[in-house]
């Protein structure tokens, strides 16, 4: 029995089902005569989860009694050795000839998927995987989880063994005996596998909460503006200010922004202690720079109050930070040249290369100078200087601006904490040892420049200190959230500190109070955090985070295709982490730029994503695309969220839609008033074991086909979306974005086939038909057509009476409904409209303005 505190309410003891799982005889069998894994070694071990020692759990009782409804699905795997080591590896035993989806950590921060059909596919650092069982109809998943202070994860072993690697992060912690190191699950649905699975993890570990129990930020279905692609780290007052008012001008400003990377007070190694960092333009060259101060550094420690009131920063050249970072690119190119000759010839003088360094260097200079003397114009007001003057300068001048994030990496900045200045945190440089199960990954700027300076660890009794001092500043001066990157740090730096789990815990406790204190509990957008212990141990609080690596605008490897293959790439990472990460948090796809060869692509996923949509344009009006922000962002800065999560359809599950030449990835999700389906063309890239890095597959960088159909959206997975008081006749009406078709489908008509080109996607809107029982009229709204997510902006819709449908839009453009007559009148806020209805195709479409004063709430009403 499973003790529930504190949940004040006895639940019901469930009926006990037999269990679904059985190993016997080195076979694990499902449902009795169903093998899942052979040569099962003899000191592997399976205890049911209803009848696993008692559990007190903090969750709450609807989650409680999930668990435990399901009880009879699951259970955990264990193992014994004959002596207790920090680094453990066992077999689980084999499968071959299974289909799998998986999801694997690719560099040290993301995680992406992986198909198979042998325990020996699988790749290493493996999260979770889930197999087909189509004998039985079923889906099993083995998620390998945390117990004790280890934590675990799968790998590949040879003729098909699935081999589950177990670790402490300390060469002082060691153990020899699990009992419940991993979790198998099985179900009908692999979608409720995944939420059933995660319930029962989520009681018996009681370490983390599920997205459900949690309050999201304000952020959530709001468009905004994060600065890292616009300036990486020249940002400053200027360039921010000179941003906003560029939407703002465009028509779409933003609800919130994200100051990122380059707002800090950082210092290197041996720097005096009274200097900070200056003139870093391009991410790398601050990633062996610890943090100096909690205090915004000197561009935007000197920026005067009322200052940008009086001038809106007019004498700013919006053309300069993207004029800077390309010439910082080019010194870059230069130096990698220089090293590659050296490297290769071995040659030392090579005085034309030093002479361009020297030449880029010089006019680097000469344009960071100048923007230094532009950034002292102004005179204060007398209403103070610094970050809290420039946040409030920005919420006078912008009204709609609500939420300013600042980022932050979890120890503080790339390498942690300067000793020498921050002294009461007790900090130390702790040398970065990263964990053999790395050693497949792929190769990161990132991890090797925080392994060459070491981490400035604050000491984990300091944890809430720390966090509790940063974050209470930043709130201080008008700061309503913080991006907080490069979470993984932890477990490379856990040697005198009990463990990687132990070292989390402290950390996560303490960053966890911390923003209940100053970010109202919610105010935490999670990144580079993309691995299981993450989510198994600081998600209690933390209610949103990444699910795909950087927006990559090109390959920074060079191949010329990357533009275009990077982003396929991207989306998968997406849509399959969101299988699960979406059980404890909710999935940011990511930003991307509106002028970007593939916006339009990116911009269709974000759309349906069921998260907040912000990009990270460069300055000067060239550099936004506002007919393309238009389609997924209202001028108020909200957007037509949709209801759920995007993932993958059923029958994208196992495929892979990246480089099998033939799959497209086919992403659902629900509104109010219906769902939706997007399908890209994400083929030409992929993962290469052999490489153990992402590259182009010119040869899949093709057309290919696929069916679309009603049933592929998975309509049980969003109840809310059936909470509707309208009657519908079980028909829907189905919208093709790109063509503007509209046709009729139910379960039993044909699926729709589908061509898409290398790049491109198409979206399908899908609205149930409403049928007026006394006129026998159909009818269905899909909204405003010129909106991505068209049906989001449908928010209310009632029938009244026998003849009178009333729809509740939010939002400007072009209304479309399918109706099989035209209306008698049709009323526009109470105002009789003129439309235009199509006899041939039921289409009934008319213009909808922006009312301001109902913050763009329209209502529509049609009389038959």
């Amino acid at each position: 029995m499973i003790e529930s505190k504190p949940v004040g309410v006895s639940p019901t003891k469930p009926k006990l089902q037999p269990n679904c799982f059985n190993l016997s005889q080195g076979i694990l069998q499902a449902k009795d005569s169903c093998p899942i894994l052979f040569d099962v070694p003899q000191n592997l071990t399976f205890t049911p989860f209803s009848s696993s020692h008692s559990i007190s759990t903090d969750a709450p009782l609807s989650i409680l009694l999930r668990a435990q409804a399901n009880s009879h699905k699951g259970g955990f795997l264990g193992f014994t050795k004959d002596s207790p080591s920090h680094l453990l590896t066992n077999s689980l035993g084999r499968f071959e000839n299974r289909d799998f989806v998986s999801v694997f950590r690719f560099k040290m921060w993301w995680s992406t998927s992986w198909i198979g059909k042998s325990g020996s596919d699988l790749q290493a650092e493996t999260q979770w995987v889930m197999l087909k069982i189509p004998e039985i109809d079923s889906y099993v998943a083995i998620i390998p989880i945390i117990e004790g202070s280890f934590r675990a994860a799968l790998n590949p072993g040879e003729k098909g063994n699935v081999l589950i690697s177990v670790e402490s992060g300390s060469t002082q912690v060691k153990e020899s005996t699990f009992n419940s190191i991993a979790y198998v699950h099985i179900c009908d649905s692999p979608y409720n596998l995944m939420k059933e699975s995660f319930s029962a993890l989520r009681v018996h570990m009681n370490t983390f909460k599920l997205l459900e129990e949690k309050k999201l930020p304000k952020i959530v279905d709001k468009f905004g503006w994060c600065t890292w692609d616009a300036c990486y780290l020249t940002v400053d007052p200027a360039t921010i200010w000179t941003g906003v008012k560029e939407f703002e001008e465009g028509g779409v400003c933003p609800k919130f922004i994200i100051i990122d990377d380059g707002w800090q007070s950082i210092s290197f190694d041996g720097d005096d202690l009274d200097k900070e960092a200056e003139n870093l333009v391009l991410g790398g060259e601050q990633m062996t720079a610890r943090l100096h101060s909690f205090k915004e550094c000197n561009k935007f420690r000197k920026y005067k109050g009322g200052s940008f009131l009086a001038s809106d920063a007019s004498h700013f050249d919006p053309h300069k930070p993207k004029m800077i970072i390309y010439k910082a690119t080019e010194r870059i190119q230069a130096i990698i040249e220089k090293a590659k000759l050296i490297r290769e010839s071995g040659e030392q003088d090579l005085h034309h290369l030093d002479e361009k360094i020297n030449k880029y260097s010089e006019e680097l200079k000469a344009m960071l100078d100048d923007v230094e003397k532009e950034e002292s114009l102004g005179s204060e007001d007398g209403s103070g200087s610094g970050m809290e003057a420039f946040t409030r300068d920005l919420r006078l001048r912008f009204k709609g601006l609500d939420d300013i994030y600042v980022w932050h990496a979890l120890c503080g900045a790339w390498n942690g904490v300067r000793p020498e200045t921050l002294t009461h945190l007790k900090t130390k440089i702790v040398p970065f040892e990263l964990s053999p199960g790395l050693d497949a990954t792929m190769t990161d700027l990132a991890v090797d420049r925080i392994v060459e300076a070491g981490i400035g660890l604050v000491h984990p009794s300091k944890a809430h200190e720390f966090y509790d001092s940063m974050h209470s500043y930043l709130a201080s001066v008008g700061i309503t959230g913080a991006k907080i990157d490069v979470f993984q740090t932890l477990e490379a730096v856990s040697e005198e500190h009990g463990g990687r789990v132990e070292l989390a815990k402290a950390y996560y406790d303490g960053l966890t109070k911390s923003m209940i204190k100053n970010f109202k509990g919610s105010g935490i957008l999670a990144s580079m955090q993309q691995c299981n212990d993450f989510f198994f141990l600081a998600t209690k609080e933390i209610s949103i985070g990444r699910v795909g690596d950087d927006f990559w605008w090109q390959d920074p490897h060079g191949d010329p295709q990357g533009v275009y293959w990077l982003q396929g790439v991207h989306i998968v990472h997406c849509a399959y982490n969101s299988i699960w990460m979406g059980q404890m948090i909710q999935p940011d796809w990511d930003m991307f730029q509106s002028d970007h060869v593939c916006a339009e692509y990116h911009a269709a996923s974000r759309a349906i994503s069921g998260g907040p949509i912000y990009i990270s344009d460069h300055l000067g009006k060239a550099s936004h695309n506002f007919d393309l922000i238009k389609k997924f962002a209202f001028r108020d800065g909200t957007i037509p969220k949709c209801l759920h999560y995007g993932l993958p359809t059923r029958d994208s599950l196992f495929k892979n839609p990246l480089f099998d030449k033939e799959s497209i990835l086919k992403i659902f999700n629900f509104n109010k008033f219906g769902g939706v389906i997007g399908a890209f063309n994400c083929q030409g890239a992929g993962w290469s074991p052999k490489e153990h890095r992402f590259k182009g597959y010119k040869e899949c960088y093709k057309a290919v086909s696929a069916t679309v159909h009603v049933s592929d959206i998975e309509w049980d997975q969003n109840p809310e979306a059936a909470s509707s008081q309208v009657s519908y006749a079980g028909d829907y009406l189905v919208y093709k974005k790109q063509s503007e078709e509209i046709i009729f489908m139910n379960s039993k008509s044909d699926p729709m086939e589908i061509t898409l080109e290398p790049s491109s996607f198409d979206l399908f809107s899908f609205v149930p038909v409403t049928e007026l029982k006394t006129s026998g009229v159909r009818f269905a709204p899909l909204g405003l057509i010129n909106m991505f997510n068209c049906v989001g902006t449908v928010e209310e819709m009632e029938v009244s009476g026998d003849n009178v449908i009333r729809v509740e839009v939010k939002g400007e453009g072009r209304f479309m409904a399918s109706s099989s007559c035209a209306p008698k009148m049709c009323y526009l806020n109470n105002k009789e409209a003129e439309f235009k209805w199509d006899d041939e195709t039921g289409k009934l479409s008319f213009y909808v303005p922006w009312i301001e004063q109902s913050g763009g709430i329209s209502q529509l009403s049609f009389n038959f």
